[in-house]
């Protein structure tokens, strides 16, 4: 799908981190607030264009109805979801990005049914993957190209309601989808967009790699997602 810039585009941002969302309110312009679902959105103008940015809380149902909601309200041309993910490949590293080229929910299991691992039931359809918009992938790739030493990685990203941690549920979700990238709203928020027909892309800051060998202090790790996130959307937004 080609997004062409239109003259009342708005863009949707939903954050993993308050931290991210208090930066883009830090360069939005004519700023106004909206409430629902004890979750504050805030709706403004960031380079020229109209964008509103929420930070949805953690968890595919918090995310989903973040998402939902936000369409409701907004009416979005589309949604980029931010923050941060685990590590399921030794290519990717702390503070690298990895851009979803599709999501999948690891936790969605039918398999006593017969079911395929992750395969989500819809009314009408059955599916595993979720694909985010391709011209939306390109351009956060292109809005990466001025970061420093940072990895940028296009791939699958794995979403569920649990926090991986052992070295070994790692590895399984990657044998199994080939993801890059664990983490817990993007395929939730994938799933409403896709079924809204809203253009949506997920982007992730790696906080800890797959080795389990390097560790960041988490307020310290926070800061330097928070900055980058918010660089690649603004020079995401710049592109519009």
């Amino acid at each position: 799908m080609v997004i062409e810039r239109k003259k009342e585009m708005t863009v949707g941002v939903i954050c993993a981190l308050a931290i991210e969302v208090e930066g883009l309110k830090a360069v939005m312009k004519q700023k106004t607030e909206k409430a629902g679902a004890r979750m504050t959105y805030t709706q403004g103008t960031i380079g020229g264009v109209q964008a509103v940015a929420v930070e949805c809380g953690i968890g595919k149902v918090n995310a989903a109805i973040c998402a939902q909601q936000m369409i409701d309200l907004f009416k979005p041309d589309m949604i980029i979801n931010s923050g941060i993910a685990g590590a399921l490949s030794g290519q990717i590293g702390i503070a690298d990005i990895v851009i979803a080229n599709d999501v999948v929910q690891h936790d969605m299991d039918g398999t006593a049914m017969g079911d395929p691992l992750g395969e989500i039931w819809f009314h009408d359809e059955k599916r595993i993957e979720i694909p985010a918009d391709t011209n939306i992938v390109e351009r956060l790739k292109q809005a990466c190209s001025s970061l420093k030493d940072t990895k940028v990685m296009l791939g699958r990203i794995a979403t569920g309601d649990v926090f991986v941690a052992g070295k070994e549920k790692r590895r399984a979700i990657y044998d199994h989808f080939g993801a890059l990238a664990c983490e817990m709203e993007g395929g939730a928020i994938g799933q409403v967009c896709y079924r809204n027909g809203v253009p949506f892309g997920i982007l992730r800051c790696i906080s800890d790699d797959i080795t389990e060998n390097e560790f960041m202090d988490y307020l310290k790790f926070r800061e330097i997602a928070a900055k980058k996130s918010i660089a690649i959307i603004q020079a995401f937004l710049s592109q519009l």
